[in-house]
């Protein structure tokens, strides 16, 4: 079981590195996905995630996710196999939290010191990509 602490970390590098944990067969726990980083200029990032909500019909879907922790978990699932079964119970493995839950207070979080960010600009991070596509995030 690994527990880490997303803030600050990297949305792509992050991604992968769980990816690759969950088809070794690790379980992962994702804390602070509010605090995930993209890098970027945050014209450009917005309009993409406000593009990709955009497509489809309410009806039909693609139904993407606007809460920051739904957002990470798509994009960790879009790196590994789901068509198959391994990929499948692998995605079961992952579980990715907006905050800090209060049962997990008393954890020890890792932290991924080579993802980090290091940009004092030039990043959005995933809460405000969430207000963006409507959701109401609690603070």
């Amino acid at each position: 079981m690994m527990y880490i602490d997303a803030d600050n970390a990297i949305y792509g590098r992050l991604s992968t590195f769980v990816a690759k944990k969950l088809l070794e067969g690790e379980e992962v726990i994702i804390v602070n996905a509010n605090r995930v980083a993209i890098t970027g200029s945050r014209k450009f990032l917005l309009n993409r995630f406000i593009e990709r909500r955009d497509i489809g019909s309410n009806r039909k879907g693609p139904y993407y996710p606007r809460t920051s922790n739904q957002i990470l978990r798509r994009s960790i699932k879009n790196m590994l196999p789901v068509s198959t079964s391994k990929g499948k119970t692998a995605l079961s493995r992952c579980m990715v939290y907006a905050s800090v839950p209060k049962i997990m207070k008393n954890k020890e979080f890792k932290k991924l010191e080579e993802f980090q960010n290091k940009r004092v600009s030039g990043y959005v991070t995933l809460q405000e990509i969430s207000k963006t596509l409507g959701y109401k995030v609690r603070e």
